[in-house]
């Protein structure tokens, strides 16, 4: 019984170094994606262009004023 009660403590103090090195990580900004941001404009928006084209021809709406 006395293992037990070890093995609980120990694993509290693991869990709790975990969450410690988590929210350190949060707050410094570790998962901050600085990559994605600059790929992301170089990608064309073919689907939303192509969508919102065939959304106006299937409605009716008309661009020329």
């Amino acid at each position: 019984m006395g293992i037990v009660l070890l093995l609980v403590i120990c694993s509290l103090i693991i869990s709790g170094g975990f969450l410690l090195a988590f929210l350190w990580a949060t707050r410094t900004g570790q998962y901050d994606d600085m990559a994605t941001p600059a790929i992301r404009m170089i990608y064309d928006d073919t689907t939303a262009t192509h969508r919102s084209r065939s959304d106006k021809e299937h409605h009716g709406y008309d661009d020329t004023l």
